[in-house]
């Protein structure tokens, strides 16, 4: 039998966000007072704009808890400036103590990358991916397709947290001192879990060290 599939119309928005926020101001009649007067994150997560991926609630936070960008296959590259801003708002403005790329197995950016699908503007958006996978292609070519691509995830991941610590505003802030570690994280649709790719750098003598020892361990890294 086919599954159900839940239609949720344009009004049926609005109702559940009221049902929200009663259902907060419940259990926390003050929250969104306290909340409209500070926002004082600990993280910035930059993560993947999939819709199965919704940053909050895979970690249990509340809204206020962490800072969060998205964007097709969590991209960190020179040049984005809505990212490079979010980042250098929440090291600097923020002071956050924590950087996290979350990528996901059966990223949908990946998998046009690795296959090299042509899709028409976001082509040109995902040939960072590409660039990775050509990097890489002795050590995915011989694994099966979706071993290949939960590989390439990874390895994305991976190199956009190196962006992250290679920007000026990351190694600013471990100039002056600013305590930030970046963290190279994967989430698995199939269970809800996250996977740490041990890849945290939280000084600028790290990066390439870290980075690497985290590429080594790849291969016989299993998916969960």
């Amino acid at each position: 039998m086919a599954p159900v599939v839940r239609r949720i119309t344009y009004p049926d928005l609005f109702e559940n966000n009221r049902r929200w926020a009663q259902g907060v101001l419940q259990k926390d009649p003050e929250f969104f007072r306290r909340l409209s007067r500070q926002q004082s994150p600990r993280f910035l997560w930059i993560g993947c704009a999939d819709s199965r991926v919704p940053a909050n609630e895979i970690v249990g936070l509340l809204p206020g808890e962490i800072f969060v960008h998205r964007n097709v296959a969590n991209l960190v590259v020179d040049g984005d400036l809505n990212c490079l801003s979010v980042l250098q708002f929440a090291v600097e403005v923020l002071k956050v103590e924590h950087i996290i790329v979350c990528g996901h197995y059966g990223c949908g950016g990946v998998q046009a990358a690795w296959r090299g699908a042509a899709l028409g503007l976001i082509d040109d958006w995902i040939r960072h991916v590409k660039a990775i996978a050509a990097d890489h292609r002795d050590r995915l070519t011989p694994l099966a397709e979706n071993d290949a691509v939960d590989r390439l995830c990874e390895l994305n991941v991976l190199h956009q947290a190196v962006n992250v610590c290679r920007t000026s505003i990351v190694q600013g802030a471990w100039a002056r001192g600013q305590e930030v570690a970046v963290h190279a994280w994967i989430y698995g649709l199939h269970d809800g879990l996250i996977r740490d790719l041990e890849g945290t750098i939280a000084q600028a003598d790290q990066v390439d060290r870290m980075h690497q020892k985290a590429l080594d361990e790849l291969p016989s890294r299993p998916n969960g």
